[in-house]
């Protein structure tokens, strides 16, 4: 039985910060996972596809990069990450035609892309980055600290209220009004030109909200914000960020035991004792003890292990039963291919990577065509007509395949967990994998019959994988009702627990999921205060 200051259940990026953070500060920190490896979902795995390093779940990291935690952890100047500009980082391809929007770092870049479609909609997105952007500032201040209502609206009023040049974006309420609107109904009363509506659609429901959620304006004006930050790509896989975690953990004399599913929880006088069985003995449980713990884990997987804790409030148990998971989210499919898609053209040689290749490319033809699978989505149906978000990353990172090879990485939603039709996932993902790589056939023919391998993750296999309930990849819906303080619950919201010395990380808590950090983060700097 080995004692620490705190123990860390669950190695996904959070968790993994949030231990890098308080090993640095002195704690003795012991993290423990379940899977043989670090990383949670920000994981790179070599040997699903031999010769191809594939992605087991993000690939794009964006909101990192505006945090201080690469910086203040020292992960690329000293552990050895590296990261690769996204520039274009999002394509919007226009079926049957050699025309398409970049979006570039460069905000003129972008806007002389959007030109050729529309020279109003050019001048109306260069507006509306600036509009937004200026608001979303001071939306990222309140994700960096506890989300306590005083703190939230003290951010908003000093930096949007009394700011004058930041007052004027309120002097109409018109900015509070489309914050309050559907994301859907901002895009149609922004911009004119479908094709661009039809990207920024897709874009923006990324993180899971309907286009019609009341609500979710700023799913829409959040995309300014990557104007700022710029999207990345860590060389050698998403799950490269996680191996210079583990590293810098392990600098700090950090342990991480992997392998090691947690079956309980239990306070042992002024400790917590953690059970779990490890792969390498299942039959026998092991234990640590800690003075504190953190769960990075789901709230209600978390909850599931408490649930003979005396100290855990019944009514709280029920409370977290009764959050909205959802029926799922979307599935992705990793493929090994021949060579990279060629959007509307057939001049340029499928070796020669395009500008685009580096971008997340947008394959969504139209908003109807998008909201035909959100109508299949809440019938409790696989989506007939998937939108798909392509990635091509061999085209700027040849580590991840073999010599004139690449790698193609389909995501798509709307795919419901449980289904409607008493269809498995087990049964039908050859099928459904198939309609997101018909679809990349269908913008870039030169891709039919190139496909040499694949990695199929339904949402079934998602939940196995990651422990994601019913597959969200945001472990809640984000909704406003979900978000801020009240991720997961009001009562919960600071990352502390009602039981002494239990605190909260990850994608359940504020600010909610993608490869962001901040829940780590937050945490972190809770459980230094409340030791001192």
């Amino acid at each position: 039985m080995s004692a620490y200051d705190t123990a860390i259940i669950g190695a996904g990026h959070n968790g993994l910060i949030c231990a890098c953070y308080l090993a640095k500060a002195g704690h003795r920190v012991a993290i423990v996972e379940r899977r043989p490896e670090v990383g949670g979902a920000v994981c790179t795995k070599d040997d699903l596809i031999p010769g191809y390093k594939i992605d087991v779940g993000s690939s794009v990291h964006i909101m990192i990069h505006l945090t201080p935690i690469l910086k203040d952890l020292e992960l690329e100047s000293r552990f050895g990450l590296e990261y690769i500009e996204m520039d274009p980082w999002a394509y919007y391809p226009i079926l049957g035609t050699k025309k398409g929007i970049h979006f570039y770092k460069d905000i003129d870049q972008t806007c002389e892309s959007i030109a050729t479609l529309s020279k109003e909609d050019a001048q109306t997105y260069k507006q509306f980055v600036k509009r937004w952007t200026e608001l979303n500032e001071g939306v990222f201040e309140t994700f960096l600290k506890p989300p306590t209502p005083g703190k939230i609206f003290g951010t908003m009023l000093k930096r949007n209220i009394l700011r004058p040049h930041s007052r004027r974006l309120w002097s109409s309420l018109d900015t509070a009004r489309q914050l309050m609107a559907p994301y859907g109904q901002v895009i149609k009363e922004t911009f004119k030109n479908d094709h661009l509506r039809a990207a920024l659609l897709w874009l923006s429901a990324q993180s899971g909200p309907t286009p019609d959620e009341v609500a979710s304006g700023d799913m829409l004006g959040w995309n300014a914000m990557i104007h700022r930050s710029g999207a990345k790509r860590a060389k050698g896989g998403s799950g490269m960020l996680s191996v210079a975690l583990e590293q810098c953990l392990k600098h700090y004399a950090g342990d991480v035991i992997t392998g090691a599913t947690v079956t309980s929880l239990r306070q042992s006088g002024d400790a917590w004792a953690i059970n779990y069985l490890h792969s390498s003995n299942p039959d026998q449980v092991s234990q640590i003890q800690a003075k504190r713990v953190v769960s990075a884990c789901h709230i209600q997987t978390l909850f599931k292990m408490l649930k003979d804790e005396p100290s855990c409030p019944s009514k709280l148990s029920k409370r977290i039963d009764q959050l909205r998971v959802g029926n799922g989210f979307g599935m992705i499919v990793r493929h090994a291919v021949e060579e990279l898609p060629m959007y509307g053209s057939d001049e340029i040689s499928p070796s020669r990577a395009c500008a685009y290749h580096s971008a997340m490319q947008l394959l969504c033809p139209s908003e109807s065509y998008l909201r035909s699978s959100l109508h299949t989505y809440a019938q409790g149906l696989p989506p007939q007509d998937p939108s798909v978000v392509a990635m091509t990353f061999s085209a700027i990172d040849p580590t991840l395949a073999p010599p004139d090879k690449h790698t193609l990485f389909t995501w798509a939603q709307y795919h419901p967990y449980e289904l409607s039709n008493q269809e498995n996932w087990d049964d039908i993902k050859e099928r459904e994998a198939d309609k997101l790589y018909d679809l990349v056939c269908r913008y870039a023919p030169n891709m039919k019959n190139k496909m040499i391998d694949r990695y199929i993750q339904t949402p079934l296999d998602i939940e196995r994988l990651h422990g994601l309930l019913r597959a969200n990849v945001m472990h809640l819906e984000m909704s406003l009702d979900q978000m801020f303080f009240f991720r997961p619950l009001p009562e919960l919201a600071d990352y502390k627990t009602p039981m002494k010395n239990l605190f909260l990380t990850g994608s359940s808590t504020h600010p909610g999921g993608g490869v962001f950090g901040a829940s780590g983060y937050n945490t972190a700097q809770t459980v230094l205060s409340s030791s001192r």
